[in-house]
């Protein structure tokens, strides 16, 4: 297990780099869209049962096409439309329902899930995009990366060795107090060493508190994911990147760790 979890990090680092590096932010963006139609689709997976999924197969495919509007209206900087394509998508959706409404559909609750699968998944990454579009804007999706793998890895290990006390045992019985400390401890080491060698300009104070809140929300969006999969009856995500499940499974601690990145990048560390 350990050591697919390595292979395939290290097999998809160059690629990562790459396209963060010399991609362009277009083409990073197109990337990201990729990842929102994996992610839903995998979240779909996980909230549907098979049958429920064909049933709405037109609504999913609905959401896909928001999903993708919301990321290209974030790279367009068209910030005042993103409302109005999800208000689009319940319109349209609720539309839908009603002219195929039948009362074992149960389609008001597919509503709400789709609803929370699209604020869950490409609006979260949309903050990604506009993280890459900002000033230093590679900088610091190297910085947010480096942190949430850092955090995750630390977890991850001083769990293995150390955990002993359950941190949400209801949630996910694997993880412990005290791969929670050494995620965080992680997290604060190797982002005052980032900071100090390539974010030399940016303040302490708002680092040290940029780094605490991502060694707290990003477990969170981990805990947030495997709580929708036990809900599902779901292990996994998916069973595309080895030793680590679905995309959804790789990206759900970076989902919630997206959006204090970029508010802390934009509004705080340079204040």
């Amino acid at each position: 297990m350990h050591l697919k979890r390595w292979i395939t990090s290290f097999a998809a680092l160059p690629f990562i780099i790459f396209l963060v590096y010399k991609g362009g932010a277009f083409w990073f963006t197109i990337f990201i869209c990729f990842i929102s139609i994996a992610g839903l689709r995998e979240y779909f997976r996980i909230v549907l049962s098979s049958v429920e999924a064909k049933q709405f197969r037109l609504l999913i495919w609905l959401s896909y096409l928001t999903g993708i509007t919301v990321i290209l209206f974030s790279y367009w900087k068209f910030f005042d439309l993103i409302p109005l394509v999800i208000a689009f998508y319940l319109v349209a959706s609720g539309i839908i329902a009603v002219l195929s409404y039948k009362k074992e559909l149960h389609l008001t609750d597919f509503i709400a899930k789709s609803m929370l699968g699209i604020l869950y998944v490409p609006v979260l990454l949309s903050f990604i995009v506009l993280l890459r579009n900002s000033t230093d804007g590679i900088t610091w999706i190297f910085f947010l990366l480096f942190l949430v793998f850092i955090g995750d890895t630390g977890a991850f290990y001083t769990g293995s060795y150390l955990g002993r006390h359950k941190l949400c045992p209801s949630v996910s019985p694997g993880k412990t107090i005290e791969g929670a400390v050494g995620g965080m401890a992680a997290v604060l080491v190797i982002g005052t060493l980032f900071k100090f060698f390539f974010l030399p300009d940016v303040h302490w104070a708002g680092s040290l508190l940029f780094f605490l809140s991502i060694g707290i929300v990003a477990p969170m969006g981990d805990l947030f994911e495997s709580m929708l999969k036990r809900e599902g009856g779901v292990k996994d995500s998916g069973a595309c990147l080895p030793g680590h499940g679905g995309i959804l499974d790789r990206i759900d601690a970076l989902l919630f760790a997206a959006l204090p990145a970029y508010y802390f990048k934009v509004y705080l560390l340079h204040g």
